[in-house]
Order: structure tokens, then sequence, then C-alpha cells
């Protein structure tokens, strides 16, 4: 009997980007029976250590050196690059092993949000995840994403019939202002939970005093409590940011917020509840004004935001 491909995936950020990984090692695990390991920054791990398809997570805090001689005790037989990105030129160099990197659209993004010339691909990131294993025969089982919950995860008395909001974001031009929330929070008849970092929580404080129907859990609970709440939510709103891709992960409704980011970038909700919506300010001479976010708006009018039309988060 043939012995199982050693297979090392290597995903160092962020918490969207990783959940989604997933649909790789399950089918890595699945149909070629894999011996799954995976390498991403320590501050991480959680998001994948109880996905019963991976055998064994590496870590790093910073430096690739910190893992190297580890990894090479490992001898794997492939590794597969979903990160592709300097720091991971430098391992596949250092481990000296077979290699497959996912195809990155540096070029292209930078043409649309430079020129505004629009040559991308119609591809989801996870099927460019996946076009990397096929010479493996990995083909898409349509499942979507994975998101492992154990019970240190379950919240206590959450309310019957809630909403999620995701108020947080890297970038502050992938956020909405605060008014914004504070006016789709209003309109919105069930009880509303405002999740996100530590960092996060003021904002959501400001929106919690001139509220009647929200609650504060920003900062208050981990990355699987937070994916709690969001599975038993009634429907989700979210920014473009991890929390987007967990509530795919579950299926729920999620009405996604799109600001300087634009769905054709390929990260939209991957196979969420076919009820979602992805709300945005289409036809703005400006947008996308990046790939990843600014601190503030280049224009200085924050149109892309500003003009989003609260009605839409109404549910139908």
């Amino acid at each position: 009997m043939q012995k199982p491909l050693k297979i090392l995936v290597v995903r160092f950020s962020s918490i969207g980007d990783i959940v989604l990984t997933t649909p790789v090692v399950r089918l890595l695990k699945k149909q070629i029976n894999a011996e799954v390991n995976f390498l991403t920054f320590s501050k991480y791990k959680c998001i994948l250590v109880n996905n019963p398809y991976i055998d064994k997570i590496h870590t790093i805090d910073e430096n690739i050196n910190e893992i190297i001689s580890a990894l090479k005790k490992e001898n794997f037989d492939l590794l597969i690059d979903l990160h592709h990105n300097i720091r991971t030129q430098i391992l596949k160099q250092k481990l000296g092993i077979k290699s497959k990197s996912f195809r990155k659209l540096n070029i292209q993004k930078w043409l649309l949000t430079t020129f505004k010339i629009n040559i991308l691909p119609n591809i989801h990131i996870v099927d460019r995840y996946l076009e990397t294993v096929k010479h493996l025969g990995i083909t898409n089982d349509n499942l979507g994403l994975d998101f492992f919950l154990t019970d240190k995860d379950k919240v206590e008395n959450l309310p019957n019939d809630y909403v999620v909001f995701a108020v947080g974001g890297k970038h502050e031009t992938k956020k909405l202002p605060t008014n914004k929330i504070i006016s789709i929070c209003n309109k919105l008849n069930q009880t509303v939970i405002l999740i996100g970092g530590k960092e996060d929580f003021e904002a959501a404080k400001k929106i919690v005093a001139v509220t009647s129907n929200t609650q504060n859990a920003c900062g208050k609970y981990s990355i699987g409590q937070s994916a709690f709440i969001i599975k038993n939510a009634k429907h989700v709103i979210t920014h473009d940011t991890g929390m987007m891709h967990i509530a795919a992960a579950f299926k729920k409704k999620i009405y996604s917020v799109w600001g300087n980011t634009i769905p054709a970038f390929g990260m939209t909700p991957y196979l969420a509840d076919v009820s979602s919506k992805i709300i945005e300010v289409k036809n703005l001479s400006c947008r996308p004004c990046t790939k990843i976010g600014f601190d503030k708006c280049p224009k200085g009018h924050f149109d892309c935001m500003q003009k989003i039309d609260v009605n839409l988060f109404l549910s139908e």
C-alpha cells in the first residue's frame, strides 16, 4: 500500500484568509488521504486547532527561522504555498522540497486600483487555492468553508432572536462610519450584537449609547466565541473582514458591506446562504482605491461608505 503524501500547507495570515484555505485541507484529507500539516502565525493557530482534517499545526511568531529546523525533520513530500510572498519564497528555498504556489493576481489588482483597468478573471480565491492542488487529483466538493467549534466556545445567555453586526475591520476605509452603523441598527427590529476586537470597543460603546437594541460584545470574546455568536444569529451584517468568512462557513445569510475593496477581487462570502446580499456603491470613479485599505479616504469624501443606503439592510 502506497504511503500517503505528507503535505505542508502554508498560510500565515489573516483570519479570513486562513478560513478561506479550509476547503483545501479538507479535500487533501478526504480525497487523497494526505497527512496534512499547516504552518501559520501563532496568533492564528486558534482558527485551525479544532480542524479534524489537519494532523499537525506548526507556528511562528515572527521569523521563519524559528521553525526551519523542525520542519526539515518532518520530511514533507510537498509544500502547498497559499500565501505566496517573500517569506514563503525563503521558506521553500530553505526546505528544498517540491512545492506549488497559488496564483496571485497582484498585477491585475494594481491595474484596477491604479488605472481602473479591469482584467481580473471571474474566479473566487477559494477556487484559485484549489487550482494549486488540482494536479493531485483534487476536485471541489462545493461544501464551502469550515470553522469548527468546541464546548469552550459556547456563549451563554444569548438573546433568542438577534442579528450580528461585525463592526470591526483592519483598515478604516473598509468600515462603515459609526453614524451609518447607528442608522442601520435603529432600522432593525431585532436585538443587534456588535462584535469586534478590543480596538472596536469604544466605537461600539458609542453605538450602544444612542440605540435601544444593541449590545456591545467587542473585545469580550475569543474568535471561537465570536464564531459561536455568529453561528446562532438570525443573520450577519459585516464588512469585508474575517468575520464575514466565518459567517460564510456557517452558511449564514450575510449582508456584506464593501467600501474601498470590491467583490471583483474574488473574496466574497463563499457559498454562504443564497439570500445573502452584497452592499456597495457602484460606479464611483475612485473605487477601488486599494486592494487592502487605508486609514482614511484618499479623496476625503469617503463616498464608498457614506453613500451606502441604510435601507438595504432591512430583512426581506
